[in-house]
């Protein structure tokens, strides 16, 4: 468990503690821009495409911050809502979204199964399912919130995942004895026979 917060920690303190400062951000819609200004003029940070551009004047990186709102601009209204809501500067990391989604849909559904079969049961019971549907939830989460760099949420799932491995392992290791005591209960009869 240990070795799990340690990772998820680095994966989410290493991209952060590398980023080069800057002096200053521009928001535009979802989109951010980081600015570093120099004695001769300034330069961008991120995104790439803009830091590659070099040292700029003022009239130039006014021009480069004028070119990206009207870039923002002519994305459609609803579009533009959407990245907002979801908080990404672009289709492409909805895929991470998606992931964070399902995995919490997996969290839904552990909790949905559990409540079903208690209710049949009239009884609380965690069937396997639960701990599969946590385990499947709780990786997607980890790797959501790692791409979101969220410690708070690194911090919860990691501690959780190695939790639902482990109880997956001990009912694998319960089966195991009851299928071999049983074996042996079979062995023993058939040699009394």
């Amino acid at each position: 468990m240990v070795a799990m917060i340690f990772i998820g920690m680095w994966l989410v303190l290493q991209p952060a503690l590398s980023h080069e400062k800057y002096d200053y951000e521009v928001r535009i819609g979802a989109r951010r821009l980081h600015v570093d200004v120099l004695p001769e003029g300034y330069r961008f940070v991120s995104p790439k495409k803009l830091a590659d551009l070099g040292v700029l004047s003022q009239h130039e990186i006014d021009e480069a911050i004028r070119i990206e709102l009207e870039s923002w601009n002519e994305i459609p209204p609803i579009e533009r809502t959407l990245m907002g809501f979801f908080n990404i500067s672009s289709w492409t990391n909805f895929g991470w979204v998606a992931v964070g989604l399902l995995g919490q849909c997996a969290f839904f559904g552990r909790m949905f199964v559990q409540w079903i079969v208690s209710e049949k049961s009239r009884k609380s019971q965690v069937p396997e399912i639960f701990w599969w549907f946590s385990l499947v939830g709780g990786a997607m989460l980890f790797l959501y919130f790692v791409w979101r760099v969220d410690v708070v949420g690194v911090l919860g799932q990691s501690t959780g995942v190695v939790i639902y491995a482990r109880n997956l392992r001990l009912i694998h290791k319960e089966r195991s004895r009851a299928a071999r005591k049983q074996l042996r209960g079979e062995q023993a009869a058939g040699d009394d026979a």
